[in-house]
C-alpha cells in the first residue's frame, strides 16, 4: 500500500469519527433543551433503559444520595405501578416497576412513575422514612420542585385503573350479607388464584360482619386445562388432591435419597478395599508414611455437611434436618 493510499484512508476515518461526535452533540442540545416527559421522546427514545434514567434522575433531581438503590422490572407485580422495598438502615433500598403495568402504557407515564419512588427512595436514605404510603409534607414538596422543573405530573396515586382490571381474571363472590352491599357487593377480584382466607387482613372483620363463605364465579378462560396439563407433564393423576401430590413427591424423594445413600455406601466400601489392599498411604514425593498402615480413615471424612433440596418448598435444608423441615411444609 503506497503512502498516498495510507493517508487517505486515515483522513477518511478521521471524518467519519468527527461527523459521529457533531451528531452525538447535535443530538446531546436537543435532548438537553427537551422536558425528560415530552412527546419527542415517544419516538426518539420509546423504550428506555430504567438504569439509565435512574442514574441520570439521581444526579438531576436528588443529589447522587440514591447510589445505594437499585431499580429492577417486576413481571408479577400487578396492583400497583412501582414499590420501593427497603433493605435496613444505611440507604439500601430496591425500586421494583411493574412490568404488566407500565410495558402498553406512553414512556411518560415510566418516568413518572419512576420518579415517584425514587423520591420515597430519597426519603428513607436521607430519613429513614420507611412508610410506603407516606405521602405528607415532605413527599409534595419534592413532588412539586420535580414538576414544576420538569412540567410532568407525578402524582400520589396512579390512574391505571383499566390495566389492573385486565389482570384481575380470579373472581370470588361472598355467599352472606355483604353480596348486597356496594361498592364489591361482595366479589373479590385478584390476579392471582389465592381464594380469599385468615391471611387477608380484613377476613377477621369480614367474619364478625358477614359470616359468608367466598365461591369462585369467574377464572382465565382455559384455565383449568392449563393446570390439567401441568399435572399430565408431572405425571399426576386426575383427581389428586394437593395433599396426596405433595406426599406422592415427598416418597419418591426418599426413594430416592435411599438410592443414593447406596450409591454412596458402595462406592465408600471399593475405596476403603483399594487402600486396605494398599497397606499404606502415599505421600507427595514418593515417600511413604507408615504411621497410617491399614486405615483410610483419615482419607473419609464424615463430618461433612451434606445439603438436599426440599422436594416441597425446593429450600435447600442440611440432610439431617429435612425430616422437621418437611413436617413445616406439610402443615
Amino acid at each position: 500500500m503506497s503512502a498516498a493510499q495510507s493517508d487517505e484512508d486515515l483522513a477518511l476515518a478521521l471524518q467519519a469519527s468527527y461527523d459521529e461526535e457533531n451528531r452525538a452533540e447535535k443530538v446531546g442540545d436537543i435532548a438537553s433543551d427537551v422536558s425528560i416527559v415530552d412527546e419527542y421522546w415517544e419516538f426518539a427514545d420509546p423504550i428506555p433503559d430504567i438504569h439509565e434514567l435512574f442514574v441520570q434522575f439521581d444526579e438531576i433531581f436528588f443529589w447522587k444520595k440514591l447510589v445505594g438503590c437499585e431499580v429492577k422490572w417486576s413481571p408479577r407485580m400487578t396492583l400497583c405501578a412501582g414499590m420501593c422495598y427497603y433493605e435496613g438502615y444505611g440507604g439500601l433500598c430496591s425500586i421494583r416497576l411493574s412490568q404488566p403495568l407500565l410495558k402498553l402504557r406512553p414512556r411518560r407515564d415510566l418516568v413518572e412513575t419512576l420518579l415517584h419512588e425514587m423520591i420515597h427512595a430519597y426519603l428513607f436514605v436521607t430519613q429513614n422514612n420507611k412508610d410506603h404510603d407516606g405521602h405528607g409534607p415532605e413527599f409534595q414538596s419534592h413532588m412539586r420542585r420535580i414538576n414544576e422543573k420538569t412540567g410532568s405530573n407525578i402524582s400520589i396515586y396512579h390512574n391505571f385503573h383499566n390495566e389492573v382490571n385486565v389482570y384481575r381474571q380470579h373472581w370470588w363472590k361472598c355467599t352472606g350479607p355483604c353480596r348486597n352491599r356496594p361498592p364489591l357487593y361482595g366479589i373479590i377480584k385478584r390476579a392471582v388464584n389465592r381464594a380469599p382466607s385468615p391471611r387477608d387482613y380484613w377476613w377477621a372483620r369480614h367474619e364478625k360482619n358477614c359470616g359468608g363463605s367466598f365461591e369462585k364465579i369467574k377464572e382465565p378462560d382455559g384455565y383449568k386445562d392449563k393446570r390439567k396439563r401441568k399435572r399430565v407433564e408431572r405425571g399426576e393423576g386426575e383427581g389428586e388432591s394437593e395433599k396426596s401430590i405433595k406426599q406422592k413427591a415427598i416418597t419418591g424423594f426418599f426413594s430416592k435419597k435411599k438410592d443414593e445413600v447406596e450409591n454412596r455406601s458402595e462406592k465408600r466400601s471399593d475405596v476403603e478395599d483399594h487402600f486396605k489392599s494398599l497397606g499404606k498411604g502415599s505421600v507427595l514425593g514418593g515417600r511413604h508414611n507408615d504411621s497410617d498402615k491399614g486405615s483410610c480413615s483419615s482419607l473419609l471424612r464424615d463430618d461433612v455437611q451434606c445439603f438436599v433440596a426440599c422436594p416441597v418448598c425446593k429450600e435447600r435444608i442440611a440432610d439431617d434436618s429435612i425430616n422437621g423441615h418437611l413436617d413445616s411444609c406439610l402443615a
